[in-house]
């Protein structure tokens, strides 16, 4: 259902598109810890890291189809901000077809590519056999996880945050109950939590079309619409790509870190695993602030009310950071139960709150950059965002993780690298806001 945003309190506002969102975000990364938490209790070691390995696999891909959807989700809420359904319309249109054709090239492709993958990313030797049948099984299902979230980022363009939230609720009941069927009775191990995962993610797409088709969004859709419009793909990819080149880019970072783990043995790279699955949850607010910014902002920029846009940015930045804040004191004093959740050896537990305590910090900076992105990308300049993730990457995180590695028995240092990626994010962001507000004023007072 179509909601505009753009009149009433920007608190408000804020709050009832996030929650949702929240929500969504905490049940999509239940059901994917879900896997690691049914694979600890009845299969050995191997198999929880051949599960963290693969899952981090497919989160990169997730993340990178979802940045280039930012494209047709900025759009479309400006289209609302707007009051221009054909737009709107025509965005929808150009969109699914774009992601149609680009989920069918990509299954192929990385079908091909299993073995090249699970090499590249240094998996441990015991764990070769079931990160290739966990990522086989995902890699059959692209189309039915690109559809859900597609389906979802046009939704939120609309302004409607709660029917993706019932969408996940669905996929993440279905994924429990298929992975304790799968996994605990049938043994399938591995692959028994990625076809959970793919089979969860279809009867979630299913409940969304018959969802669509009864209830409608407000927006009214025609054949016509579905015609690739060039013009309109262009917008979408002059937004979404840099976003999903950046995304891509933050899980490249993420997955060298797995890689320098797993270079370290079995107990680093289960910890690791587990730790990044722990984060995913503590990363909810900053990534569901991120999302509220772009999709709020971009409404109110279509609508011609910026100050509402930049209200919106701050707003949800405070936000991010509160929660960042209560998050790092609360794993600094009980990291090791948390990890101690998903396995009960004591050395991936003792090795699992080391590198917890180093990465929590970064939950604080996350949400700062996260919002400043979100913003950018409502004002089509999410090649900012590219920008200072590339730079974070390629002079920090990384070089700054594998020094760590190799010169650190303690994974402390290892979890640091992301909280010292994020202050030159910040900073790069900081900088570029002002800028852009220096020029602003200065041309209102012209």
């Amino acid at each position: 259902m179509e909601h505009n945003l753009t009149t009433g309190s920007v608190a408000k506002n804020a709050a009832k598109f996030s929650l949702p969102f929240l929500l969504s975000y905490f049940l999509q990364t239940l059901y994917g810890m879900a896997d690691l938490a049914v694979i600890g209790m009845f299969c050995p070691t191997a198999s929880t890291t051949a599960v963290s390995v693969g899952s981090q696999i497919m989160h990169m891909l997730t993340v990178i189809l979802v940045g280039l959807a930012m494209g047709s989700t900025v759009l479309i809420a400006r289209a609302v901000g707007a009051e221009d359904k054909k737009t709107a319309a025509r965005v929808i249109g150009s969109t699914s077809v774009l992601f149609l054709v680009l989920s069918l090239v990509l299954t192929g492709a990385l079908l091909l590519l299993v073995r090249p993958i699970v090499a590249l990313v240094s998996t441990p030797a015991e764990a070769v056999k079931g990160t290739a049948a966990y990522l086989t099984v995902c890699f059959c299902g692209i189309p039915f996880i690109t559809a859900y979230n597609i389906i979802c980022s046009i939704y939120r363009g609309a302004g409607d945050s709660k029917s993706p939230m019932i969408f996940v609720a669905v996929a993440c009941g279905c994924n429990i109950v298929l992975d304790i069927l799968l996994i605990g009775v049938f043994k399938m191990d591995s692959s028994g939590a990625a076809l959970g995962t793919v089979l969860a993610q279809m009867l979630s797409v299913a409940f969304a079309l018959v969802s669509l088709k009864k209830r409608g969004m407000g927006i009214p859709i025609s054949r016509e619409d579905f015609r690739p419009d060039r013009e309109t793909l262009g917008g979408v990819l002059k937004i979404g790509v840099p976003v999903a080149v950046q995304d891509g880019l933050i899980q490249i970072a993420f997955l060298s870190i797995t890689i320098f783990a797993n270079r370290r043995g079995m107990n680093d790279a289960a910890a690791v695993g587990i730790v990044e699955k722990v984060i995913g949850i503590l990363f909810l607010v900053p990534s569901s602030m991120l999302q509220t910014t772009s999709a709020l902002s971009a409404q109110n920029i279509g609508a011609q009310k910026p100050e509402r846009a930049r209200q919106t940015l701050w707003i949800c930045m405070a936000a991010a950071v509160g929660w960042g804040l209560f998050a790092t004191l609360v794993m600094q004093l009980a990291a090791e139960p948390f990890v101690g959740l998903f396995r009960r050896d004591t050395e991936v537990v003792r090795l699992g709150g080391q590198y917890m305590r180093g990465y929590v910090m970064d939950c604080m900076l996350a949400g700062v950059h996260f919002c400043f992105s979100g913003y950018f990308c409502a004002l089509g300049k999410s090649g900012v965002s590219f920008i200072h993730n590339l730079l974070s990457m390629m002079l920090v995180r990384i070089p700054f993780a594998w020094w760590a590695s190799v010169t650190f028995e303690s994974l402390f240092p290892m979890g640091l690298a992301s909280t010292f990626g994020s202050m030159l994010s910040v900073a790069i962001c900081a900088g570029v806001y002002f800028a852009l507000e220096r020029k602003r004023k200065r041309e209102a007072e012209s």
